[in-house]
């Protein structure tokens, strides 16, 4: 996943055109149920963030696609679930993340609507919780609703470090700042993909407790 993502971050910078909508093919990809593991979505924004203060890539576009891609694939995720209805704990490609699914399902009931908000910052169960909120018949207006204001939250913060980080290198000057900005940008990627990489196999392990 890490080649991957280093890969998509040099195909944004030297394709800015295609950035926007390469990133927000990425949120949608996160946000949807089962695929969203696969997307590295959080290292790619930071990076995102980075090119946005170099210049390289336009911020409100790039908001725009994210906000849109994150909205749609919960809103698939939500539908899915509605549709499903108490079957999903029964569908076999489901089956390997009932204990995932346990976890959403009593996150939302404890949070509710607020849990579309949190989910957006957590690991695993984020792509979960909107089909859970599906499977128990949520209203489909309050879920978009905050389907939409959570995916506005939670795309500025993810792009926030690697902006600040590309700002900053901008006011301190130098030949070389925004290059080792971005070096520092694709540092934490690094990371943040390591700690994706390690709740993904501690929510999988089957001796945790939940």
């Amino acid at each position: 996943m890490e080649h991957w993502a280093g890969d998509l971050g040099d195909f944004i910078t030297r394709n800015a055109a295609w950035g926007a909508p390469v990133l927000g093919l990425i949120t949608f990809g996160e946000s949807m149920v089962l695929i969203g593991a696969f997307f590295p979505a959080t290292a790619l924004m930071l990076v995102a963030g980075g090119l946005i203060a170099a210049g390289v890539l336009d911020g409100p576009t790039v908001l725009a696609w994210c906000i849109g891609g994150a909205v749609v694939g919960d809103a698939v995720s939500y539908w899915l679930g509605r549709s499903l209805g108490g079957r999903a704990w029964r569908v076999p490609a489901l089956r390997p993340h009932r204990r995932i699914m346990a976890r959403a399902r009593l996150f939302f009931r404890r949070y509710g609507v607020a849990s579309i908000y949190l989910c957006r910052f957590m690991g695993p169960v984020r792509a979960f919780v909107p089909l859970i909120a599906g499977v128990t018949a949520m209203p489909n207006l309050k879920f978009q609703l905050a389907n939409l204001g959570s995916a506005i939250i939670w795309v500025p913060v993810m792009l926030a470090p690697g902006y600040l980080a590309g700002r900053g290198a901008k006011m301190i000057g130098g030949q070389h700042a925004m290059e080792y900005a971005l070096g520092g940008i694709a540092a934490l990627a690094v990371l943040a993909l390591i700690v994706h990489a390690l709740r993904e196999k501690r929510a999988a392990d089957p001796g945790e407790r939940p």
